[in-house]
């Protein structure tokens, strides 16, 4: 079986400011991969050639063997995206969104209300299915975005800080639903801010770095290589011992005499 996603020599350059210098990353099917670095790293960047929203300027990208570019519409079908901003039709009701993003895929009116029931179902949103989203709390809406992505069953599921500004149950909620489905072999690619999400959940790690890969591989080499802290990754001193620039926070919170 084919890695589910493979980047080799990726470049994407907007104007002048290259996001993505030719990165080469292999995800293995059924993992559960982290994706850390901080903000402007080149994380979004690549998730959106990823899903089609940006094309490559150079180099490949594929989904389960299916290049990214020539293959889109086969690629497309195989990823899930929760992205990091909620994008729901606020005239719509949670039923009927779920309805129709299973309709964008390709599923069935009768399947796709069957599966948007029983999501709706296992996110604790089962009253609230005939509510539009303005009605919902932050953490309910963190839960559509997941089931939105998971509607129509992909293969791979990509989460772009997926718990960002939510409370404890939710984290713990999401996390054990994400566990259980990456032990039944879904592909799980997360990007996250919270250092221990990634050290509970992922069990293979890549750090980026303005477009730049700094490591990749087993969580437990990635953490020893830091030190055993990951936090080391995001601070002056670590990329000065692996001979690459800070980002440009650093470089900000340096001139500032942080």
């Amino acid at each position: 079986m084919p890695d589910a996603i493979s980047v080799t020599s990726l470049r994407k350059r907007y104007g002048g400011v290259e996001a993505l210098k030719g990165i080469d990353l292999a995800i293995p099917s059924a993992s559960f991969f982290g994706l850390l670095g901080p903000n402007g790293a080149g994380k979004s960047t690549l998730i959106h050639i990823l899903t089609g929203l940006a094309s490559p300027t150079s180099g490949s990208a594929s989904v389960l063997g299916k290049d990214v570019v020539r293959d889109y519409r086969a690629s497309r079908r195989l990823i899930g995206l929760a992205p990091q901003e909620f994008n729901f039709d606020r005239f719509f009701s949670l039923l009927e969104i779920l309805v129709y993003q299973g309709g964008y895929f390709g599923l069935p009116r009768k399947e796709a209300r069957a599966r948007a029931e029983e999501l709706l179902a296992r996110f604790g949103l089962w009253d609230k299915r005939n509510e539009k989203t303005p009605r919902l709390s932050g953490g309910m809406k963190r839960r559509l975005l997941i089931a939105k992505a998971m509607v129509h069953d992909p293969p791979i599921l990509i989460l772009d800080e997926p718990t960002a500004g939510g409370d404890v149950e939710l984290r713990r909620d999401l996390w054990a639903y994400w566990q259980e489905i990456n032990a039944r072999g879904k592909t799980i690619l997360l990007t996250t801010h919270y250092l221990e999400e990634a050290e509970a959940l992922c069990r293979t790690l890549a750090v980026i770095d303005l477009g730049t890969i700094i490591t990749s591989g087993a969580k437990d080499k990635v953490v020893a290589e830091a030190g055993g802290d990951l936090a080391n990754y995001f601070i002056k001193d670590r990329r000065a011992q692996l001979h690459t620039e800070p980002s440009a926070e650093l470089r900000e919170a340096k001139s500032e005499g942080l």
